[in-house]
């Protein structure tokens, strides 16, 4: 008894595997299919002032609901229109400003055709994803991109496997493109997705995760060189930010400083940090929200702020990492100087 619950067992993650691999291999046949049509579909998407109206049918229409997500979550307004509803009413939300984009494997999907000549009567522009390229829905299409699959991983070919994978990842590959066609931040998704534990984050003011006290990498004007590059080290920020004894902030000197002094020849012996400093650091107030230093150090291409109150007195310091955790995922491509 026990040996045949082990063959059937065995027997399943076989097909688990085969499942994966025939979905994995057609998702790779696609990277030879994204072409001019590709191209010419996210020309469309980011000239239209309006959103991108998808459709599709059946497991298309599931498909095109999480293709509508992952495009208004990088910054292309999108909205799914059901074919049969669109039929019955709800085509009054396209406006000529729009673009459509409609998913049919076959692209002889009886609703979703009907729904497309009301579309061409408006003027928007078309796109589809389809796994027949000599398709009804395709040659009424602005764009046809290429979706076929060799094979479902349906052991009967009848129920739709990699050719939703497929739709699904071309849509994911449509949504990455048109992000970076527009240029959409990681400050923009981050302002998409307030309710999530980073947007929540992003709302705490820089005093609750800015470094202070004796971790700030400090020396009083005056100081020599020498013991300024001794704390720099110490404390391995990068950089020393020079105050008066007061704490009035006067200066910053980076590594990056040093580096360009040696390389010019500069002599630095029995010189003081005064004479190489720059003297106005970036800096932010405490009462900022992590938001605002992230769009800061963003537009200014650093990765760390001084902390100051209104009188330009020395609170702390505050560096990309501590707003998205050290050790984290996320990643800005900013500059290593402030």
């Amino acid at each position: 008894m026990d040996m045949v619950k082990e063959e059937k067992r065995d027997d399943s993650i076989a097909h688990a595997c085969e499942v994966l691999q025939i979905e994995a291999d057609c998702i790779s046949d696609l990277i030879h299919k994204v072409d001019q049509n590709f191209q010419k579909a996210v020309d469309i998407i980011s000239s239209v002032r309006g959103r991108v109206i998808v459709s599709g049918l059946g497991k298309s229409g599931l498909i095109g609901k999480k293709i509508v997500a992952t495009l208004t979550s990088m910054g292309t307004p999108a909205i799914f229109l059901h074919p049969v509803e669109g039929l019955h009413g709800d085509l009054g939300i396209v406006t000529i400003d729009d673009a459509v984009l409609a998913i049919s494997n076959s692209g002889e999907t009886q609703e979703l055709n009907t729904l497309t000549l009301s579309l061409r009567e408006i003027g928007v522009p078309l796109i589809s994803f389809t796994g027949n390229i000599t398709s009804t829905l395709a040659r009424s299409s602005d764009a046809c991109i290429d979706v076929s699959v060799t094979r479902e991983a349906c052991p009967f070919g009848l129920a739709p496997t990699s050719s939703s994978t497929a739709a699904l990842a071309m849509g994911d590959a449509l949504a990455v493109a048109l992000m970076k066609k527009k240029r959409f931040t990681e400050e923009d998704f981050y302002r998409f997705h307030p309710g999530g534990s980073l947007g929540l984050r992003l709302l705490a003011q820089v005093k609750e995760a800015m470094i202070m006290g004796e971790r700030i990498p400090k020396v009083l004007s005056g100081t020599l060189i020498s013991d300024a590059v001794q704390e720099l080290d110490e404390k391995n920020f990068g950089f020393v930010l020079i105050t008066s004894p007061e704490y009035q902030l006067l200066g910053i000197l980076t590594d990056g400083d040093l580096r360009r002094s040696i390389r010019k020849g500069i002599e630095m012996n029995g010189k003081s940090v005064d004479d190489f400093m720059t003297v106005s650091p970036r800096t932010i107030s405490p009462t900022a929200t992590l938001a605002e230093a992230v769009q800061t150090m963003q537009r200014q291409e650093i990765t760390t702020l001084v902390v100051v109150d209104t009188r330009g007195i020395l609170e702390g310091c505050i560096h990309l990492h501590d707003i998205l955790g050290r050790g984290g995922t996320i990643r800005i491509s900013l500059s290593q100087e402030v």
